[in-house]
């Protein structure tokens, strides 16, 4: 179940859909929000801004910019360390940290979206490796085994003020590689980037034999999950589209 907050709703504008404030805004601040591609399409533009590191995104965001023809990118910053509670609360919480710290910064016109992932097995949160002994033994205890990818999702409407989130849940089924492979795949580097020291399209694809649900969520960003957001804050996800 998704959750919605009230953050700081500008009194400025009142009435209409939060599609329209959108439009509304971004023509207003145009001078100010000077990377805004508007859609020769449409006739209006978009700015989306990905909070956390996106490195391991950059699909899904050409996707998105091919999409609403605007996608800016901007890290948060946010400190991950002193969060605690289960698996799911961990996730949601610095997704919404992420969106927020974003939005704050971005101001009016923007449809924020915070992410954060983690992979849970056997009960144990883990992110992203500490060393490349640590990765190692990672992969040596995950092999032959299967865990839970969870990606937290915040997205901040900065007109309305409204703020929406969830948890997408991905199962992972690694296979077994061998000592060697591990030692190979740790040592390109890739592992110590991304939550769970894999991914489904870099060097560790061979090592995954299979998923049970979103793949763009175990990459990092679910796009239907986030279809489902917007659609809570009164966005269709064609009314982006340019």
């Amino acid at each position: 179940m998704s959750h919605m907050a009230q953050i700081s709703a500008d009194p400025d504008l009142k009435g209409g859909t939060a599609v329209e404030a959108l439009i509304l805004a971004i023509y207003g601040t145009i001078k100010i929000l000077s990377d805004v591609t508007v859609c020769p399409t449409t006739g209006f533009g978009w700015v989306i801004h990905f909070a956390g590191d996106t490195s391991p995104l950059l699909g899904i965001i050409n996707q998105i910019r091919e999409m609403t023809g605007a996608c800016d990118v901007r890290v948060s910053g946010v400190d991950e360390t002193d969060v605690t509670g289960n698996p799911h609360e961990v996730v949601l919480e610095l997704a919404v940290r992420k969106a927020r710290t974003v939005a704050a910064e971005v101001g009016r016109g923007a449809l924020v979206i915070g992410c954060d992932s983690m992979l849970l097995q056997g009960g144990d949160i883990l992110g992203k490796p500490s060393s490349t002994e640590d990765a190692v033994l990672r992969w040596k205890r995950m092999r032959g085994r299967s865990g839970e990818l969870l990606t937290g999702h915040c997205v901040v409407d900065t007109i309305t003020g409204l703020a929406v989130s969830d948890v997408g849940v991905t199962v992972v089924r690694f296979g077994s590689p061998s000592d060697t492979e591990i030692a190979a795949y740790v040592a390109t580097g890739e592992p110590l980037t991304v939550a769970g020291a894999f991914t489904l399209d870099g060097r560790s694809a061979p090592f995954i034999d299979g998923i049970d649900g979103d793949h763009g969520n175990v990459i990092g960003l679910s796009l239907p999950l986030l279809r489902r957001l917007l659609a809570e804050l009164g966005v269709e996800v064609t009314d982006l589209w340019c």
